[in-house]
């Protein structure tokens, strides 16, 4: 199964269209963190834990490291809180691999806004807020390196491929 985060489900992707929407740059950070805690509910109870006891894998753009990244490192919010609550939506459940695809900071963002992907609301935080965001996810692989690989995303799209590629068959053959 493939999937994303926030959305991936009918209510996810609503709470996703909220959070992404440009019009909504009021948002305090714990508004935003709730939300994403609830799509995230949303997807595991709908569609990962069924995938999963069905005897599945899946593929999750982004995860609850992403809300310890984005709203514990990133806004600066409680880590402690942050992770509790996480866990609470997830029913801690956490993934086998997690592949962090690195990038400076600034060369992120130029691709952003040349149209890699859509410009959104958490897209446009400042550049402090995104290396914090990016210190986070480092620090989240240093703290469990047998679960986290780092992929260097400056080289170029066919190489990082046959990198994940290596990687996540290499894991599969552990299993």
């Amino acid at each position: 199964m493939l999937t994303r985060e926030p959305g991936g489900t009918a209510i996810g992707d609503q709470i996703r269209a909220v959070l992404h929407n440009l019009k909504n740059t009021a948002m305090f950070p714990v508004t935003e963190m709730l939300l994403l805690a609830a799509s995230r509910a949303q997807l595991v109870a709908e569609a990962i834990r069924p995938h999963l006891a069905a005897g599945g894998a899946v593929v999750c753009d982004r995860y609850a490291d992403s809300t310890l990244a984005y709203q514990g490192y990133g806004h600066q919010l409680d880590p402690a809180f942050v992770r509790e609550l996480t866990a609470f939506a997830t029913g801690r459940l956490k993934p086998d691999l997690t592949l962090l695809f690195d990038l400076d900071v600034e060369e992120g963002l130029r691709r952003r806004r040349a149209g890699a992907g859509e410009w959104n609301r958490l897209d446009a935080y400042g550049p402090d807020f995104h290396r914090r965001v990016r210190a986070g996810y480092h620090a989240l692989a240093i703290e469990e390196p047998d679960r986290w690989v780092v992929i260097d995303a400056a080289r170029p799209v066919e190489v990082v491929r046959k990198e994940v590629e290596k990687v996540v068959l290499e894991r599969l053959e552990r299993k």
